[in-house]
């Protein structure tokens, strides 16, 4: 039976990780300037191959970490890519991911890969089908974000209720009336609001709030949808 195989080409499987930040205001992506041939100083997203003894999963967490530092990252597999000449030196199928970072965690970007944060709707041509994986994943991810709270993923663990519709308007790029978006999140009953408040944006200050896990989840085994 091995023989058999032997008979087939050998390709190689890679994954590529597009990996989404928040600001505060603008939906950032995170992407490197390759140091090696093809396309040597132009940007990519990070990627690698999958080795012998680990899984896709496995391997996207590995780049992952190696890049950010970060474990237990949001990451979801997003599509399989497999164009005969997507690449020009090797028949290489790709998948891809894509993950939701918390900026403001202590995240140790791998100076190696020389990284950088940009705004989603202005960051450089990017090599390959790369572009392509990019608008398939912010596709997803608006999809995700309708009907999942996969959106706290991008804040710290306490917000107001302000950086939650900037985060919204940023993911979905459109505006939201205050009033409607708070009683929309409201109405959803999974949030906390707690005594603290920032005061950073005004002497009134804007209290802060946390995402209610727990709450969400057993709302969920009773049949609820969250949906914005």
């Amino acid at each position: 039976m091995e023989e058999n195989y032997l008979n087939y080409p050998k390709h190689l499987v890679a994954v590529d990780c597009i990996i989404f930040g928040f600001d505060g205001d603008n939906l950032k992506i995170l992407l490197v300037q390759r140091n090696f041939e093809p396309k040597k100083g132009e940007w990519s997203l990070m990627g690698g191959f999958v080795d012998d003894k680990e899984s896709s999963d496995q391997a996207a967490n590995r780049v992952l970490n190696t890049l950010t530092g970060l474990e237990n990252i949001y990451l979801e597999q997003l599509k399989t890519y497999t164009e005969i000449d997507r690449e020009p030196t090797a028949r290489i199928m790709s998948i891809s991911y894509y993950a939701l970072i918390n900026i403001q965690d202590n995240i140790q970007i791998n100076e190696k890969y020389s990284a950088k944060w940009f705004d989603l709707k202005d960051h450089p041509e990017l090599i390959f089908d790369h572009n392509s994986m990019v608008k398939d994943a912010v596709l997803r991810l608006r999809r995700r974000a309708t009907t999942r709270p996969i959106g706290f993923e991008l804040l710290p663990k306490k917000f107001t209720m302000k950086d939650l519709q900037n985060l919204y308007e940023a993911i979905f790029d459109e505006k939201y009336d205050k009033r409607n978006f708070t009683s929309k999140i409201n109405a959803l009953d999974v949030l906390v609001k707690t005594n603290e408040k920032d005061m950073s944006s005004s002497k009134k200050g804007s209290y802060l709030y946390t995402f209610d896990e727990e709450k969400y989840n057993k709302k969920i085994s009773e049949g609820f949808m969250f949906k914005i």
